[in-house]
Formats: C-alpha cells, sequence, structure tokens
C-alpha cells in the first residue's frame, strides 16, 4: 500500500476497497485499488465525494448517502441501481463526465 497526498486529500493505493468496487471515500481519505490509481476519471469521482464529506460532514453525508440508498432499496430497486440512483453519487459521476469531457489544465495527473 502506498498513501500520497493528492491536493487537499490523501489517496491510498491498494488500500480496502468493498467487493466490486473501484475505491471508496471516507472523509478526506480515497482508498483505490492499485489497477485504477491511474484512472484520472475515477480520481475526479472520489475528489467530488471527498468535496461532500467536507461540505456535509460526516454524519449528514452519511445519512443522505445511507438513506437515499435505503429508500431506493425498498421500492424493490437491486445494489446496482440503487447506488447509482444516490443523490450524491449522481453528483460525483457527474463531476467525473465533465471532467472526462473537458479536463483542462487543473494539474490531475495519474498517481504514480
Amino acid at each position: 500500500m502506498r498513501l500520497r497526498r493528492h491536493g487537499d486529500h490523501w489517496v491510498l493505493i491498494g488500500g480496502p476497497v468493498p467487493p466490486g468496487s473501484a475505491a471508496i471515500t471516507l472523509g478526506s481519505l480515497v482508498s483505490v485499488r492499485r489497477r485504477y490509481a491511474n484512472d484520472p476519471r475515477l480520481l475526479r469521482h472520489e475528489e467530488e465525494h471527498v468535496r461532500q464529506w467536507r461540505e456535509l460532514g460526516s454524519a449528514e453525508f452519511l445519512r443522505q448517502y445511507l438513506g437515499a440508498y435505503l429508500r431506493w432499496r425498498r421500492q424493490g430497486f437491486g445494489h446496482l441501481a440503487a447506488y447509482r440512483l444516490i443523490p450524491l453519487e449522481v453528483e460525483a459521476e457527474a463531476a467525473a463526465e465533465r471532467f472526462a469531457a473537458d479536463p483542462g489544465d487543473r494539474g490531475d495527473q495519474p498517481l504514480r
């Protein structure tokens, strides 16, 4: 495992990640599987979660994230569909899409 500072947050390469996921963000720590450590689009998605955690605080982020997931599951959606419908995930995915369309000169470089 390697821990790297990346702007205003930390990236743990090769750290623990839930099965089926490429990365997970907890506060200002992004844990990413080694094979995805050089994926700037994924890292931008996770950076958006760092921003969300900071703006909302831990308790509110978790309330919104888990609350939305559970609501979608209770409505009969499967795990992946419920995950993709979480508003915080939709927002992070939109940020990643914008970045992929126009990465600009933000200095977002793959981690090595």
